[in-house]
C-alpha cells in the first residue's frame, strides 16, 4: 500500500470521532466537578456553618442550615406565628437594602 492510502484511511476513522466526544464530555464533567465543590451547601466541603434562604419573605420560603456536618431543612407554612414576649429591640433598613438590629 502506498502512504497515501493509509492516510486516508486515517481520515475516514469514525474512532476518531469518538475520541472527540470523550473529550468534550471530560471536560463537561469536570466543570461539574467544580461547581459541585464550589456549591456553599456541599456536604463534602469544609466544617464551615453556613445558612441559604430560598424564597425569602414569601410563603413558600425555605431555610436550609449547615452547621458543620449536619444540615437542616426548614419549610414555610405561611401561617403567622403567635405567642408572648417582650420588645427586644427594633430593625432598621438602611438606604443600601441592608438591615441594622438595635437591641433595647
Amino acid at each position: 500500500m502506498s502512504p497515501r492510502l493509509l492516510e486516508e484511511a486515517d481520515s475516514d476513522d469514525p474512532i476518531l470521532s469518538v475520541v472527540n466526544l470523550i473529550d468534550v464530555f471530560l471536560v463537561i464533567i469536570a466543570a461539574l466537578l467544580i461547581a459541585v465543590a464550589n456549591n456553599p451547601v456541599n456536604p463534602f466541603a469544609s466544617d464551615e456553618d453556613v445558612t441559604v434562604i430560598k424564597n425569602a419573605g414569601k410563603p413558600n420560603m425555605e431555610i436550609f442550615v449547615k452547621e458543620g456536618k449536619t444540615m437542616e431543612h426548614y419549610t414555610s407554612t405561611g401561617d403567622i406565628g403567635q405567642g408572648e414576649g417582650a420588645k427586644a429591640g427594633v430593625a432598621y433598613r438602611l438606604k443600601d437594602g441592608s438591615m441594622v438590629y438595635v437591641p433595647e
